[in-house]
C-alpha cells in the first residue's frame, strides 16, 4: 500500500507502502539546542507502518477477506521496502558512500536492525495466516488445502489439470558443468530440487520456476456442499516433481524466493534520450543483486549452502519461514466474490455543486466551477463525475483552447489520457508533462507518453534531476464575451480513475484567476526555461516549499510566545524532514498546539518533556488508503490552509517538483476542520504514537466495544450532504 506506490501505491488494496530515495545529509537548522536523540529511525518507523498493516489483518472484527487482502498488502509492502529501501542502504554500504541515518546510526547498523525487525515480522505474518486467517477461512467454506488433504478423487482430478494446464509451461533447468546456475528472477516463486540418478547414484541439483502466468491458487472441484477448495500451484507442482524427472530419484525440494535491487538510476544529464535511457535501464533492473532469500524453514543445509554462494547472500539476508512463501499472492482470494465477508460497499456520490440543476440533464462542470470553488473529497466523492467529467467536457467544448496536465501516475486504459488525446485531435493544444520516471510504473508512462505524442500531443518529461509529483490540472476556455477563462485542479492524488476508488485524496477546482495566472506561470517553468517567483496561491517546491512551510511555523511559533492564539495541524503520508520537525519542536516548546496525522513514516517524537509536549501523533489506516496532504496553521484566527501533493520528506522538499495550494472559502476551511477533528477525536479508532517511537493501537472503547471508524463517518456525512444540498 503506497504513494502511489507501489506499492506506495497498491491498487488491490487500501493500504501502500511509501518509499523515496532519502539518502541525503540531514537539513536540520538546529542551533544547539535540541537534543541529539530527537528523531526516530525512518527505516524502523516504516516497518512499524507496515506493523499496522498486519494488525488489521490479525483483527477478527475486520471482515475476513479484506483481512485476507491486508495480509497480501503486508507482503506487497515489505517486496518494495526490500527492493528500494534496504537495497539503497546495501549499495551505499558497498560502494563506501554510506553516509549515516537520520538518526545518526551508520547504515549497517541500521541494516542489521531492519533485518531483525523484518524477519519477526515475517513471522508474526505468517503466524496470522496459518493461526487465525486460514481457520475463520475454514470455517467460511473456504478452504487453502495442502496435498495430504486431498482424497484419490481429488488427486486423479489435480493430475488432469497438471498434465494439461502446468506441465506444458514449467521449464526446470538443471545445474552441473554444462549448465551453469540459472538467473534467479526477482520475487519469483522457485522450487529447488535434488535428484539422484539411480544408475550413477550422483546427485544433481534443478531449479524450477513456478509460472507467474498461471493462477497461484488452483482451484479444485467443489463439493456438494459449495464449499471453494484451493491448492496452492507450488504445492500441486511438488508433487508432479517425478513427471519432471523421469526415472530420477526425488531426495528434496524445497521454495525459495529472492528479492534484488530494483531500484532505478538515471543520469539524466548524460543523456539525450530520456526515454531511451530509462528503457535500458529496465531492462538491466531484472539482474539487481539479490538483498533477500526468503526459504521454507525444513530446507536442507546442502540445497541452501548451495543458494547462499550462488547468490552471494549472507546469512543475515536468509529469511526461513513457513510455507507457502509470498503471501502476496493472497490478493487472488481476496478477489473472491463473496460480499458478506468484505467490507459494506459504499458508492460515490457526486459532489453537491456538480449535480445538474435538473433531473435527466447534462451537468455544466464549468458553470459549476465559476459559481464559486469547489473542493471534493475522493472516494467518498466520485472521480468520474468529477475530475474525469471536467477534463472530458474540456476535450469536447468548442470553446475550450487549451488543457494542460501533469500525470505521474494513471491506469493503462485510463479515460483522462482519452480525453487529451480527444482534445488534441479537435484541434485543441494540449500539453502533458508525464514522469517517466514514476518508480515501478515506469514502463507504463512510456507507452502511454508516446501514445499521447501519436495524437498530437504536446509531452514534455519535466526537469533534469526533479520528479513532477505534482497534480494539476488547467484549462483555457474562450467565454461568450470574448474573454480567456482559467479553470484549475490542483490536487493531492493521482489523475488514475482505478486508484481514486481506494485512495482518499482531496482536490480543488477554480476558476479563480490567481490560480490561473499561478498554474500558467508553473507549467511555463516545467516546459520552457522559465524562473518563476510570483506565485500568489500555491506553495511550489523545491524552491518555495520549505521556506513557506517553515515560515508559517515560525508565525505560529512568534505568536504563542506573545500569548495569542496558535495552532498547527498536518495530514500527512510521511514526514522526515529535519527542517521541519525542528521547526515543529521549536513551536512546541513555544506553547503550540501540534496534531499530526501520520499514515507512515514518522522520524517525529511526540510528548516528550521539554521538546514536543504539546505535539501528538495519530495514525487512521483502513479499507482506503489515507492519501491526502493537508496543512493547517491558525493564524491568530485568520486560518491558512493548503492542501497539495507534498509529504514532509527530502525528496518531495528538494527534488520534486510539488505544489500546495491555499484553501480561502470558508466552507472549506470548516470542511477540513471537521476533517481533522474526526481523525484526532478520541473516540476514533486510530493508532497512537508514544515517546519512546512505539505505536499502540487505539479501537476499543473501556467497554470493549469497537471505536468509530473514521472513514465510515466521513461517508455517511458526504452522502447525508447530498440529501441536504446548501445554497451557496
Amino acid at each position: 500500500m503506497q504513494d502511489e506506490g507501489a506499492s506506495d501505491y497498491q491498487v488491490d488494496g487500501g493500504v501502500g507502502g511509501d518509499f523515496s530515495d532519502d539518502y541525503d545529509e540531514t537539513t536540520s537548522v538546529d542551533d544547539g539546542t535540541l537534543p541529539a536523540d530527537r528523531y526516530l529511525d525512518r527505516e524502523l518507523s516504516w516497518l512499524h507502518f507496515n506493523q499496522r498493516v498486519l494488525e488489521l489483518a490479525e483483527d477478527p472484527t475486520v471482515p475476513l477477506l479484506e483481512r485476507v487482502n491486508f495480509l497480501a498488502i503486508f507482503a506487497s509492502n515489505l517486496d518494495e521496502f526490500f527492493m528500494v529501501r534496504v537495497a539503497g542502504l546495501k549499495r551505499r554500504i558497498v560502494t563506501g558512500l554510506a553516509v549515516p541515518t537520520n538518526t545518526g546510526r551508520v547504515p549497517a547498523d541500521v541494516l542489521a536492525s531492519i533485518n531483525s525487525f523484518a524477519l519477526e515480522l515475517q513471522h508474526r505474518h505468517a503466524r496470522a495466516f496459518h493461526e487465525l486467517v486460514k481457520p475463520a477461512l475454514d470455517e467460511a467454506s473456504i478452504h487453502v488445502e495442502t496435498w495430504a488433504d486431498l482424497d484419490d478423487a481429488d488427486r486423479a482430478r489435480v493430475d488432469e489439470i497438471f498434465t494439461e494446464q502446468i506441465f506444458p509451461v514449467l521449464m526446470p533447468l538443471a545445474v552441473d558443468p554444462a549448465h551453469p546456475f540459472p538467473y534467479i528472477s526477482g520475487l519469483s516463486l522457485n522450487l529447488s530440487v535434488r535428484v539422484r540418478n539411480p544408475k550413477t547414484s550422483k546427485i544433481e541439483f534443478a531449479r524450477l520456476k513456478v509460472p507467474t502466468v498461471l493462477p497461484r491458487f488452483v482451484q479444485l472441484a467443489d463439493s456438494s456442499s459449495g464449499n471453494l477448495r484451493f491448492l496452492t500451484l507450488e504445492d500441486l507442482i511438488s508433487n508432479h516433481l517425478h513427471e519432471l524427472f523421469p526415472g530420477m530419484e526425488i531426495l528434496e525440494h524445497h521454495e525459495f524466493r529472492v528479492t534484488r535491487n530494483e531500484d532505478v538510476e538515471i543520469e539524466e544529464d548524460e543523456t539525450e534520450n530520456l526515454i531511451q535511457a530509462l528503457e535500458r535501464e529496465l531492462l538491466r533492473r531484472r539482474f539487481g543483486p539479490p538483498i533477500r532469500l526468503e526459504i521454507t524453514d525444513d530446507m536442507d543445509p546442502v540445497t541452501l549452502g548451495l543458494l547462499v554462494r550462488e547468490l552471494g547472500i549472507t546469512e543475515q539476508e536468509v529469511y526461513r519461514l513457513p510455507a507457502p512463501l509470498d503471501l502476496g499472492g493472497l490478493f487472488e482470494l481476496a478477489k473472491i466474490d463473496r460480499p458478506s465477508l468484505k467490507y459494506p460497499k459504499h458508492v460515490p456520490v457526486t459532489p453537491v455543486q456538480l449535480q445538474p440543476g435538473e433531473p435527466n440533464t447534462t451537468p455544466d462542470v464549468f458553470a459549476s466551477i465559476r459559481e464559486g470553488d469547489i473542493l471534493v473529497h475522493h472516494p467518498y466523492e466520485s472521480f468520474a463525475t468529477s475530475v474525469q467529467a471536467f477534463l472530458e467536457q474540456a476535450a469536447q467544448d468548442p470553446n475550450v483552447l487549451a488543457i494542460k496536465q501533469t500525470l505521474y501516475r494513471t491506469s493503462g486504459d485510463s479515460p483522462i489520457v482519452e480525453a487529451l488525446i480527444d482534445a488534441a485531435e479537435a484541434g485543441k493544444a494540449v500539453l502533458a508533462l508525464v514522469e517517466i520516471k514514476a518508480r515501478f510504473d515506469e514502463q507504463n508512462n512510456i507507452d502511454w507518453a508516446r501514445k499521447l505524442e501519436k495524437a498530437g500531443v504536446h509531452v514534455v518529461y519535466g526537469l533534469v534531476g526533479l520528479k513532477t509529483h505534482c497534480k494539476l490540472a488547467l484549462v483555457v476556455r474562450q467565454e461568450p464575451d470574448g474573454s480567456l477563462r482559467s479553470y484549475s485542479h490542483v490536487g493531492t492524488g493521482n489523475y488514475n480513475p482505478k486508484t481514486s476508488r481506494i485512495y482518499e485524496d482531496l482536490g480543488l477546482f477554480t476558476a479563480d484567476e490567481q490560480v490561473g495566472r499561478d498554474l500558467t506561470r508553473l507549467f511555463n517553468e516545467l516546459s520552457g526555461y522559465a524562473i518563476e517567483k510570483k506565485y500568489k496561491r500555491l506553495l511550489v517546491a523545491p524552491r518555495y516549499l520549505r521556506k513557506g512551510l517553515l515560515k508559517l511555523i515560525a508565525t505560529e511559533t512568534k505568536n504563542a510566545r506573545a500569548g495569542k492564539p496558535s495552532g498547527i495541524r498536518l495530514k500527512l503520508n510521511s514526514i522526515v524532514d529535519e527542517a521541519i520537525i525542528d521547526a515543529l519542536y521549536q513551536a512546541s516548546m513555544a506553547g503550540v498546539p501540534i496534531d499530526l496525522v501520520v499514515r507512515g513514516i514518522c522520524a517525529l517524537v511526540p510528548g516528550r518533556e521539554g521538546l514536543s509536549e504539546t505535539i501528538r501523533v495519530r495514525s487512521v489506516l483502513g479499507r482506503y488508503l489515507e492519501h491526502s496532504r493537508i496543512f493547517s496553521f491558525h493564524n491568530d484566527g485568520d486560518p491558512q490552509v493548503y492542501i497539495g501533493s507534498a509529504d514532509m520528506m527530502h525528496r518531495n522538499l528538494d527534488r520534486r517538483i510539488e505544489a500546495l495550494i491555499r484553501l480561502s472559502d470558508p466552507a472549506h476551511l470548516a470542511q477540513i476542520d471537521e476533517l481533522f477533528e474526526r481523525h484526532l477525536h478520541e473516540d476514533a479508532a486510530s493508532w497512537h504514537l508514544h515517546p519512546d517511537g512505539a505505536w499502540h493501537r487505539h479501537h476499543l472503547d473501556g467497554a470493549a466495544a469497537d471505536l468509530d471508524d473514521v472513514q465510515n463517518g466521513l461517508m455517511k456525512s458526504i452522502a447525508d450532504r447530498r440529501r441536504s444540498p446548501q445554497k451557496r
